[in-house]
This record gives structure tokens, sequence and C-alpha cells, in this order.
């Protein structure tokens, strides 16, 4: 039969020349490396599902806690669209997030502890246009003492990318007046501290190119003016969750 292997009807033997029997040997390899890591990505995919679950429930929450607290400018607003997009965000990001993730568990979680202050700080910016101390402290004091611990950016590349942010956005402030507040530049530096150089910067043009694009589709639905102050904080949360998604490298050991 053409293209058939000469095989010793007495040994059994295969007579295919070295080079060739070595590559049958890997593709045997590689099919039954296949086949041992397909049962083994089961859990991996239900632990996915299970934390994107929990956040979506956790972005719920936060959209609900944002409009009544702070109470001195809670507007109380009813559940909404605006409820359920929060949520499958807040869902769908988490869960990208434990799925691309090739750290070990405790860091994974530790980027998920953050993420979920993150999306509360999202909530607030984006219903009472503001970042309460009470959420943004903490998540600062966190990402700080992250720092030593994560295997995933070099403390030095982690000041880096703290500094590098804020003085980036500081400057743009400056230039843009009325563009950005304060809290923002406090929000950016533990972005910049999860994140680290060059990161960071990934996240911030994503967080630039989320803003610009929702502030002229708003302007076109004739939902606000030239004149009208939009919220970056929420911008810069989801630039952070596409970095940390998108971005090479991010989420891999490299100390």
């Amino acid at each position: 039969m053409a293209g058939s292997v000469p095989v010793d009807p007495a040994t059994g033997g295969d007579h295919r020349p070295m080079a060739a029997r070595s590559i049958a040997r890997r593709m045997r390899g590689a099919a039954a490396h296949r086949g041992g890591t397909g049962n083994e990505e089961a859990p991996l995919t239900l632990e996915t599902v299970a934390i994107g679950g929990l956040f979506a429930v956790a972005g719920a929450v936060a959209e609900r806690l944002a409009s009544v607290w702070p109470a001195d400018e809670a507007q109380r607003r009813p559940f909404g669209l605006r409820t359920i997009l929060l949520a499958v965000v807040s869902g769908v990001s988490a869960a990208a997030i434990a799925a691309r993730s090739e750290l070990p568990w405790w860091a994974t979680a530790a980027y998920l502890v953050l993420l979920a202050l993150l999306l509360v700080l999202a909530a607030t910016d984006l219903e009472q246009r503001r970042l309460p101390h009470l959420v943004l402290d903490p998540l600062i004091v966190l990402a700080a003492l992250f720092v030593p611990f994560n295997p995933a950016v070099e403390p030095v590349n982690a000041l880096i990318g703290a500094v590098a942010a804020v003085a980036f956005l500081g400057t743009l402030a400056l230039v843009i007046r009325g563009g950005l507040a304060l809290g923002d530049l406090y929000l950016v530096a533990p972005i910049g501290l999860m994140l680290g150089w060059p990161a960071i910067f990934t996240a911030l043009f994503a967080a630039a190119f989320l803003a610009a694009g929702a502030s002229l589709t708003l302007l076109a639905l004739r939902r606000v003016g030239m004149r009208s102050y939009i919220p970056f904080g929420p911008f810069l949360v989801g630039g952070a969750v596409l970095a940390l998604v998108l971005a090479d490298g991010v989420l891999t050991v490299v100390r």
C-alpha cells in the first residue's frame, strides 16, 4: 500500500528512519498530553464560572450600594439597566482575570480582592461623581502591601508604574482644566502598583479610548453637553481590567 511503513513481520520492528520515529513519538506524546490536560481544565473552568458569578452579584451589590451611600449625595436610583450592566461587566472581568492568570492561587486572589474594591469605587464614581476615601484608602494600602509579594511585577517596576501614572494624569489635569478630579490621581496610584511599568500605560491609553468613546456616544444621544463632567474613575478601572487581561506578561510569574 502506498505510504505504508515497512515492518519486520518477525519482530514487528519499525524500519523508519530515526528522525521519523522521533517525530512520531513526539506526536504521540503531544496527543497523550492533550488528553491528560483536558480532564484537568474542567475544575479550572468551574472555578472561573463560580468567580464570574460571585463578582456579578458583587457588581450588582456595588451599584445598589452606590445609589444609597455615601448618603449625603445619594440619588436612591431604583434597580435598572445600570445595575444589570455593572453586574455583567463585573462578572466577565473577574472571570477573564481568573482564566488569564498564570499566578499562584493566592496572588490571583489578591488581584481579585483589589478588583472588588475597584468595582465599588467605579460604581460610586459613576453614580455620585466621587471616590470615597473609606474605600479608596484601603485600596491604596492593600496595593502597597501586595508589592513586595506580587510575583507578577517587580517592586521597582510597581513603584515606577505608580509614580509615572500619577505624574502623567497630574500633568493632564493641569492641561485639561476640570477634566480630572483629585480622586482620579489617588485611584491611579494603586492601579500603577498593581500593573507596574510599562503595563500601566496600556491601562491609561485604554481608559482614554473608553472615555472618548463613551463621551462621543453620550453627546450623540444628547445625554450630556460639551461642558458636562463625565467621571473618569470607571474608565480607569476598565483600562486596568483590559491591561490585566490583554497585555502580555501581566498575570504571569516574573520573580
